[in-house]
C-alpha cells in the first residue's frame, strides 16, 4: 500500500487531550512565554464533551495555575457545606463520624463542579492566551523521529469506510510536529498505551488498577435539595462481590450528581457493575431523595486507582504523560483533577526550560522529578496503601488499617511501607464456575433504567460507516474462550451495552460489537480477561456529548 502523504505543521509543543491536565499545560506554557507555539487537540466534538468526573474539586491546582480564577468567572461556585460518610445496609445506613478521619479527607474549602464546564472555561482562557485549540480532532497515530523519539501525532483523519478502505470523502489528516508532545488522553489512552509499551515505562512499577465510574445527573424536588452537600457511601449493594462505593453531590439549580464506582479488580465475572449502580438507587435513602425527580444525563468512564506505586515512568524521548494517563487519583479522597492540573503545569515548566535551553526531543526528566517529589507525589504517597488493603482484605480492613496508615503518613512515617497490588484487573477475573450467578432486579423505569435507555442520555453518536474502533486481537476468543470460561463478561462489564452474545436457533453464538453505543470509558480494554479487546479512537467528534458532567 502506498504511504499516505500528509501535510505537516510545526509547533513548539503539541498537546493531545483538552482535559484539566492538557489545558493546564497549554495555559502555563503561554503564561511563561507568549511566543511559544502551542496546539491542543481534542477528540470530542467540543471541549468538555468527553469530560466526566464526580466532581468535588480541590482548588489547589487552579490556585497554582490561575490565582485570580474567581475574578475571571470560573464555574467553580458551589462550596462544600456538609460532608457525610455512610455505611449502607440493604434497608438502612450508619453514619461514619468525621472526626477520626485524617485531615486530608476533609472537604472544607472544596467545590462541587462540572469538570466539563470547568474545562470549557479553561479552554477560553487558553485561547485568550493564543493557544490553538482544535476540538473534533482525534489523534490516531504517533509520529516518530529519526532517533526513535516521539515528534508528533496524526490528527483529523476522516472518511475511512467500514471495510478499512478510503471512502470518497477520505481526508488523510495532518501531522502536527512538536519539540515536545504531551499526552493528556485520560485513562487508558491509545497513544499513551503505545508509548508505555514501546519505551517499557511500566517496568519495575506495580500494575495499574482501575475502577468503573458511572454517573447520572438528576433534577430533584427543591424541598429535598441541599446545595453544597456531599455524601459518600460504602457497603450495600456491592458487599463482598466487589470494592467500590457511591457519591451524591448537591450542586446548584436543584440538581444532584448521583454516581457509583466499582473497582475493576473483582473476581466474579457475573458481577454487572451497571446493574449494581441501578440497584443502589433503590436504597431507601437514595430512593426518597430521587422520588419525583428526573434523570437528565448519564455517562461512564474508567478511573485510575493504582496510585503512587502504579505510576509509570512519565517521560520518554520527546513525550510526556500527563494526569490520568499516568494515574494521579487519590482514591480515598476520590479526587484527581487537582493533580491533573498540577501535572500539566509541571510539564509545561519543564518543556519551557528545555526549549529555552535549545533542547528538543529528549526526556523531560525535570517533569518526572517534580511530580514524584512535589505536591502530587506528597498527596499520593500518603494514601498509597488504601487501595491494596481494600483489594486484598476487603472494606472493613481497608477502613481500619488504611485509616491508621493514612494517619501515620500524615505524621511522616508508615509501618506498612508500600504495599503491592499484585494482579492486574484482567488477571483478577476468575472462571465463572468458581462463582455464583447474581440475580439483578429488573429496572423499573423510574429510579433505575436499562442500559440502552440510559445511553441515550449520554448523547453519544458515531458515524456508522467507519470501521469499529473496538478491535479484537483474535475474533474467535469471545465465543470460544470468554463465553465458556468466563460466561461472556463483556456483556456485563460494559456500561453502554456495546457487547452482546447473540444466539439464534440452530446456530452457534455470535459476538456482536455495537460500537455506536460506546461512551469511551475504556473498561473493555482494561477488564477483558485475555486482553483481546483494544480500544482505539474513532474519527474526531464522535462519542458522547456530555452536558454539565
Amino acid at each position: 500500500m502506498a504511504e499516505i502523504e500528509r501535510e505537516a505543521m510545526e509547533y513548539d509543543v503539541v498537546i493531545v487531550g483538552a482535559g484539566p491536565a492538557g489545558l493546564s499545560a497549554a495555559i502555563r506554557l503561554k503564561q511563561l512565554d507568549p511566543d511559544l507555539s502551542v496546539v491542543l487537540l481534542e477528540k470530542g466534538s467540543e471541549v468538555g464533551a468527553h469530560i466526566l468526573s464526580g466532581a468535588v474539586l480541590d482548588p489547589c491546582g487552579l490556585d497554582a495555575l490561575i490565582p485570580d480564577w474567581k475574578e475571571k468567572g470560573a464555574p467553580v461556585t458551589v462550596e462544600v457545606k456538609e460532608d457525610n460518610f455512610l455505611m449502607l445496609g440493604e434497608a438502612g445506613q450508619i453514619r461514619i463520624p468525621n472526626f477520626p478521619m485524617p485531615p486530608l479527607m476533609n472537604n472544607h474549602g472544596n467545590y462541587i463542579v462540572s469538570m466539563g464546564n470547568v474545562c470549557r472555561w479553561m479552554a477560553e482562557q487558553a485561547e485568550a492566551l493564543g493557544v490553538e485549540v482544535f476540538p473534533g480532532m482525534a489523534c490516531s497515530e504517533l509520529v516518530y523521529g529519526e532517533n526513535g523519539e516521539v515528534k508528533g501525532v496524526v490528527a483529523g483523519e476522516f472518511g475511512i469506510s467500514a471495510d478499512g478502505t478510503k471512502g470518497d470523502s477520505y481526508e488523510p489528516g495532518m501531522e502536527l510536529h512538536g519539540k515536545y508532545v504531551f499526552l493528556g488522553e485520560g485513562v487508558r489512552g491509545s497513544l499513551s498505551k503505545e508509548v508505555i509499551a514501546k519505551y517499557d515505562l511500566q517496568a519495575d512499577k506495580e500494575p495499574q488498577k482501575f475502577g468503573l465510574g458511572m454517573k447520572e445527573i438528576w433534577e430533584i424536588d427543591p424541598a429535598k435539595h441541599k446545595e453544597g452537600t456531599v455524601t459518600h457511601t460504602m457497603g450495600w449493594p456491592l458487599g463482598s462481590n466487589a470494592g467500590g462505593g457511591s457519591f451524591i453531590y448537591h450542586l446548584d439549580n436543584n440538581q444532584v450528581y448521583v454516581g457509583f464506582v466499582v473497582h475493576l479488580g473483582y473476581k466474579n465475572p457475573h458481577v454487572f457493575p451497571y446493574m449494581e449502580f441501578q440497584r443502589f438507587k433503590h436504597h431507601p435513602m437514595v430512593a426518597e431523595l430521587l422520588k419525583g425527580g428526573k434523570r437528565v444525563a448519564y455517562g461512564a468512564r474508567a478511573i485510575t486507582e493504582g496510585g503512587y506505586q502504579s505510576m509509570p515512568k512519565m517521560v520518554a524521548p520527546g513525550v510526556a504523560l500527563l494526569g490520568c494517563t499516568v494515574g494521579m487519583v487519590n482514591v480515598p479522597r476520590i479526587k484527581g483533577n487537582h493533580n491533573a492540573m498540577l501535572s500539566g503545569k509541571a510539564a509545561a515548566e519543564a518543556a519551557y526550560d528545555a526549549i529555552k535551553a535549545d533542547r528538543s526531543g529528549d526526556e523531560l526528566t525535570a517533569y518526572e522529578h517534580d511530580v514524584r517529589n512535589g505536591p502530587i507525589g506528597t498527596d499520593l504517597k500518603k494514601v498509597r496503601n488504601v487501595k491494596p488493603l481494600w483489594s486484598k482484605y476487603g472494606l472493613t480492613a481497608s477502613m481500619a488499617i488504611g485509616g491508621f496508615d493514612m494517619w501515620c503518613n500524615t505524621l511522616g512515617f508508615s509501618l506498612l511501607g508500600t504495599l503491592k497490588h499484585g494482579k492486574s484487573d484482567a488477571e483478577a477475573t476468575e472462571p465463572a464456575d468458581k462463582h455464583k450467578e447474581i440475580a439483578y432486579p429488573k429496572p423499573d423505569g423510574k429510579l433505575s433504567f436499562d442500559r440502552l435507555t440510559n445511553v441515550a442520555f449520554s448523547f453519544t453518536n458515531h458515524e456508522e460507516s467507519q470501521p469499529a474502533h473496538l478491535k479484537l486481537v483474535d475474533p474467535d476468543i469471545p465465543v470460544n474462550h470468554n463465553l465458556p470460561i468466563y460466561a461472556g463478561p463483556s456483556a456485563r462489564y460494559c456500561p453502554a451495552g456495546v457487547y452482546e452474545f447473540v444466539t439464534e436457533e440452530g446456530k452457534d453464538p455470535r459476538f456482536v460489537i455495537n460500537f455506536q453505543n460506546c461512551v469511551h470509558c475504556k473498561t473493555c480494554d482494561i477488564k477483558d480477561p485475555p486482553q483481546n479487546i483494544k480500544w482505539t479512537t474513532p474519527q474526531g467528534g464522535d462519542g458522547p456529548n456530555y452536558p454539565n458532567m
